[in-house]
């Protein structure tokens, strides 16, 4: 009796509620959940000790000000906000790992290392540690110049002045070896995750630090003067920008494949024909080319916004002005969330990288050729090249959609901005489709873990 109860009252649960109920239940499942999350306790630790020099107090007005360095924060994962030894998060790491993908189809010698299975793997993992090392320093001090310069008019000195001259070399150099040693850490960290843990460890570091995040922000967006109506519209938009998120995340093109394989029966030979299909993804690039697009497009504005400050000639310092009010991040001339040419800069680039990105990845996977080797072929197409150029053009044209969608949610921001007037929510959407990767990612190694011990998971 006891245990039909149980069993009634499992029927009786929600399907979601009863595979998470299932998933604490597993010994195993428990221990790998209970480690991400002392993970993410340790990073949220880290991420709260500032590196010598400064005044996080002192930063809250700059931060809320400015458009650039909220998306600093967002990669960082909230620590950029209190210039903490974790203020570069995993994004120099993230970087190293984007540039190996694009030069190692161009240099021989790592194109040999990956196909030499795990331990070429683990030797390009490690010379991605080591670029990441530098990386860490450039972008470091990159990132500090930037908000020297953003905190020196609504917070002086908060912070001291990054330069390699006279006493200013000494708290530079700690803060660079402080934040260069944050980020291997949270690497570390994200690395552990990944073995020991459920998800992807470094998606798992950014995702923590945005719901970290999440408290603050709807605190300033009930704190504005917008009205409870704006309130309720906005939270509508953001139902149906997550469910979007999703529905493109898992949209695929499944293209039909039929393999001819051989069957020995009562001593004779027959050919068989089984039936498959390869899963192309519509947003196949995920969020990579929002990074690529918004690292690249930052930048010409305040260059421009230095060479302003330090030249004297007129006609370059009118120059240099055009292009930081057209492509300020902070919205030139008193804008808000952006100028209209920021956007529209980043929305072309988006799509750019997501093509780019995409068909990097296709080249490396050789799926005609692979295709062809294990006897498999596309209906009514020959295989080998043929097959090749197919899979290529039906790649081309779904991609048209993820770029397009991957585009419209890096400008929401502006437009959202303009529709409410208000300026918390000007990186949510890039935000929020990092969450639902992650999230997602995470439901799926459960998933796994769950039918490999014959539960139902959370997805159908």
């Amino acid at each position: 009796m006891a245990l039909a109860a149980s069993r009634q009252q499992a029927s009786n649960r929600p399907r979601l509620l009863q595979a998470v109920f299932d998933a604490v239940q597993q010994p195993d499942i428990r221990k790998k959940l209970l480690f991400t999350a002392a993970m993410l306790i340790v990073f949220r630790f880290i991420a709260h000790i500032p590196i010598p020099g400064v005044d996080p107090r002192r930063l809250e007005d700059a931060f809320n000000s400015s458009t650039l360095l909220g998306l600093f924060n967002l990669f960082s994962g909230g620590a950029l906000r209190r210039v903490s030894i974790a203020a570069l998060g995993v994004y120099p790491y993230i970087t190293a790992s984007i540039i190996f993908q694009l030069v190692t189809p161009i240099f021989p010698s790592l194109a040999n290392l990956q196909k030499e299975g795990e331990a070429g793997r683990h030797r390009l993992e490690l010379y991605q540690h080591w670029v990441t090392v530098p990386l860490c320093f450039v972008q470091g001090y990159a990132q500090l110049v930037i908000l020297h310069q953003a905190v020196g008019n609504t917070a002086p000195g908060a912070m001291f002045n990054p330069s390699f001259n006279g006493t200013d070399a000494l708290v530079t150099f700690t803060a660079l070896f402080s934040m260069t040693a944050g980020t291997l850490f949270l690497v570390w960290i994200g690395e552990l995750i990944t073995e020991n843990g459920i998800g992807n460890g470094i998606s798992v570091i950014i995702f923590g630090g945005i719901v970290a995040g999440m408290p603050g922000l709807v605190n300033q967006l009930f704190n504005s003067s917008i009205g409870l109506v704006a309130i309720a519209l906005l939270a509508v938009l953001t139902v149906v920008l997550i469910a979007a998120i999703v529905y493109m995340q898992e949209a695929v093109r499944k293209i039909p494949v039929q393999y001819a394989k051989s069957v020995f029966r009562a001593g004779k030979m027959y050919r068989q024909a089984g039936q498959s299909h390869i899963p192309l993804r519509v947003n196949s690039a995920g969020m990579i080319p929002l990074i690529f697009a918004f690292s690249i497009v930052i930048f010409p504005a305040y260059i421009a916004q230095f060479v302003h400050d330090s030249s004297s000639t007129p006609w370059i310092r009118s120059a240099a002005n055009f292009v930081s009010d057209v492509l300020s991040p902070g919205g030139g001339s008193g804008r808000q969330g952006g100028s209209p040419g920021f956007y529209i800069f980043v929305f072309l680039l988006v799509i750019g990288f997501s093509f780019f990105y995409t068909l990097v990845v296709y080249q490396q996977q050789n799926l005609a050729e692979n295709l062809q080797k294990q006897g498999g072929f596309v209906p009514g197409i020959r295989p080998g090249r043929p097959t090749g150029e197919y899979i290529m053009r039906v790649l081309v044209r779904i991609t048209w959609a993820g770029a397009i969608f991957l585009g419209v949610v890096a400008v929401l921001p502006y437009l959202v901005t303009n529709w409410f007037n208000i300026t918390s929510l000007t990186i949510s959407s890039t935000g929020m489709l990092i969450v639902v990767g992650v999230v997602l990612d995470t439901m799926k190694q459960l998933e796994a873990q769950l039918l490999m011990r014959n539960y139902e998971g959370f997805i159908r």
